[in-house]
């Protein structure tokens, strides 16, 4: 991952991080519960565009980049078989 992507992504996660301990701040204080749900459903949704832009770069560098420049220098040695299989494995448990 280049290095504004790289930054981005930290940005997005220390975003996450606010919004989840601003919960924890609202279930401290006995905020209305309906409230605290929105906040948690808006912390999923951040979540998740974190999640899509994080396998959009491993795809592009990892998988597409196999072999190429474009490749992450820490991408593990494997077959095309075994990319496919860690791709499935991976929307597997992020589309839970």
């Amino acid at each position: 991952m280049d290095e504004q992507s790289a930054k981005k992504v930290r940005s997005r996660v220390r975003r996450i991080a606010g919004q989840v301990a601003g919960i924890e701040r609202m279930v401290e204080d006995g905020r209305y519960c309906v409230d605290v749900l929105n906040q948690i459903a808006a912390a999923r949704s951040a979540l998740d565009a974190l999640g899509i832009e994080l396998l959009s770069k491993h795809l592009e560098s990892c998988v597409l980049g196999k072999g190429a420049r474009g490749e992450h220098e820490r991408a593990k040695e494997m077959t095309r078989e075994e990319l496919v299989a860690e791709v499935r494995t991976v929307l597997a448990r992020f589309l839970k």
